[in-house]
């Protein structure tokens, strides 16, 4: 936690300026106040942001995001959060069922696929083959 922060007051031509809602006519009028925070821990929180802009921290967060998103669907559009079984091999096979259901509802929106998509590039003979077919 941190717990040296300088506080700030803004002037109140600046408190129209400053994000978030704005006072409340009737409330007697406060000056904003902003945390500062001290140099070494500000140069920290910059140098954190700049490393967040590098591709390999983004290709890092992107599997993180991905899975985060999985596991929130799960707890949330599935009801994870609670269990109505007791025990743990119960509520082991609860889990395993809402897993095996998601997979399942995710397979079932794929577009069908008409042909069997193959690894490998096509051979110089496959490609003679096409272009046969092609002029029929």
């Amino acid at each position: 936690m941190i717990t040296d922060v300088a506080i700030t007051a803004a002037t109140t031509s600046d408190a129209h300026a400053l994000p978030g809602p704005q006072p409340v006519h009737h409330l007697p009028r406060r000056r904003p106040e902003r945390g500062l925070l001290p140099r070494e821990l500000r140069e920290l929180q910059l140098r954190v942001r700049a490393e967040q802009k590098s591709p390999g921290w983004q290709i890092r967060y992107a599997v993180r995001s991905g899975v985060e998103g999985a596991i929130n669907e799960f707890a949330h559009g599935h009801g994870m959060r609670r269990c109505r079984y007791r025990g743990q091999p119960k509520a082991h096979l609860r889990h395993v069922f809402t897993a095996i259901a998601v997979n399942i509802e995710r397979l079932s929106g794929l577009p069908p696929s008409s042909e069997a998509t193959s690894s490998r590039l096509p051979t110089a003979f496959q490609d003679f083959l096409d272009r046969m077919r092609s002029l029929d």
